[in-house]
C-alpha cells in the first residue's frame, strides 16, 4: 500500500470523483487530494471515511464535514469561511463525479462568486459508464437525471423528450423503476429499445436489454436492486428522402465546413454520420 503523504495544496475548492462501487476506481490524484487537503467535505461522510481507510489515506485530526441537499444552506457559509481563510477544501460526492445529479452545485457557484479557485479531479460517472457498455448510440445523448416522482408529471416530462434525436439517460431508484419504465413504454412506445444498467462496477453488475415494454414487464416480474441507470434509444425519426437529404446538406454547407455540416445533418435526421459526410463531400465538389 502506498504511503500517502500530505503535500502543500494551494487554497481553493477541490472536487473529487469517487468510485461507483469498486474502490480501486479512485484516481491517484484523488487520493493525493484527500491526503493533502486542509478540510474535507462529503455528501456521505461514512462512505468517504471508508474509502480513505481502504487506501490507507490518513485522516489525522481533520474532520469530515457532511454537505448534502438537506444541510447545504447551513454548511455553505462554514466551508466558504474556510476558503476565505486560505484553506484547501476537498468535496466528494457519495459515488461518482460531483455536480452530476449531486448537491454540490450551489457550493461551487458560491465559491466562484466569492472569487475562490475551483478545480476537479475527474473520475467515474454512472451515466457515462452505462453508455459505454449498453450498446446504444453514443454520438448524441441527453442526460435527464431523475424524472418526477408523480406519475402525471413523469409522463409530461417523458412527452417532452419523445422526439429528442438522442439516447436518453435517466437515473432511477429500484422502488420507482418499474413505474418509470411502464410510463416510458406508454409515452415513448413499448417497442423502443432500452437498457437497464444496475450496480455498475459492483459484484452484481447487470445490464438488462430489451424494449421498454419488455423491461417494464421484467421489472414487474423481477424487481431490480441497487443503483440504476436507464437508457432509451432515440425514437423513430422517420424516413428522410434522398432529395430532402440533399437539400438539408446543401443548406448546411452554405454556412459550415463539410465536417460540421455532416455533424449537424446527422444529428437532425438520425442518419449515420458516414453516409451524410460522404454526401456532403460529393455535393461540395459539385458546388465548386
Amino acid at each position: 500500500m502506498q504511503n500517502w503523504e500530505k503535500r502543500l495544496l494551494a487554497p481553493g475548492l477541490y472536487l473529487i470523483a469517487t468510485p461507483l462501487g469498486n474502490a480501486r476506481d479512485i484516481t491517484l490524484r484523488g487520493l493525493d487530494l484527500l491526503a493533502s487537503a486542509d478540510a474535507l467535505a462529503a455528501e456521505d461522510t461514512r462512505s468517504l471515511r471508508k474509502l480513505m481507510e481502504i487506501h490507507g489515506v490518513p485522516l489525522g485530526e481533520r474532520q469530515v464535514l457532511a454537505y448534502h441537499e438537506h444541510n447545504g444552506a447551513r454548511m455553505r457559509p462554514k466551508l466558504l469561511q474556510m476558503l476565505a481563510e486560505g484553506q484547501s477544501v476537498v468535496y466528494a460526492s457519495e459515488a461518482g463525479t460531483p455536480l452530476v445529479a449531486d448537491p454540490g452545485f450551489d457550493l461551487v457557484r458560491a465559491a466562484r462568486e466569492a472569487g475562490h479557485a475551483v478545480t476537479a479531479a475527474p473520475g467515474p460517472v454512472a451515466a457515462i459508464t452505462a453508455l459505454s457498455i449498453a450498446g446504444l448510440p453514443t454520438d448524441r445523448f441527453l442526460f435527464e437525471g431523475f424524472l418526477p416522482n408523480a406519475g402525471g408529471q413523469r409522463k409530461s416530462a417523458l412527452m417532452a423528450l419523445r422526439d429528442v434525436p438522442a439516447t436518453l439517460v435517466f437515473y432511477e431508484s429500484p422502488k420507482r423503476v418499474a413505474a418509470m419504465l411502464r410510463d416510458a413504454a406508454e409515452v415513448l412506445g413499448p417497442d423502443r429499445p432500452a437498457r437497464l444498467c444496475r450496480e455498475l462496477t459492483k459484484k452484481f453488475e447487470e445490464v438488462r436489454s430489451g424494449t421498454l415494454g419488455e423491461l417494464a414487464q421484467g421489472c414487474a416480474d423481477d424487481p431490480p436492486r441497487g443503483e440504476i441507470v436507464v437508457l432509451v434509444d432515440r425514437g423513430d425519426l422517420g424516413i428522410v428522402r434522398e432529395d430532402d437529404l440533399e437539400s438539408l446538406v446543401k443548406a448546411a454547407l452554405a454556412d459550415y465546413s463539410v465536417r460540421d455540416a455532416a455533424d449537424r445533418v446527422s444529428a437532425e435526421t438520425g442518419l449515420p454520420r458516414r453516409k451524410v459526410y460522404q454526401l456532403a463531400l460529393k455535393l461540395e465538389k459539385e458546388m465548386e
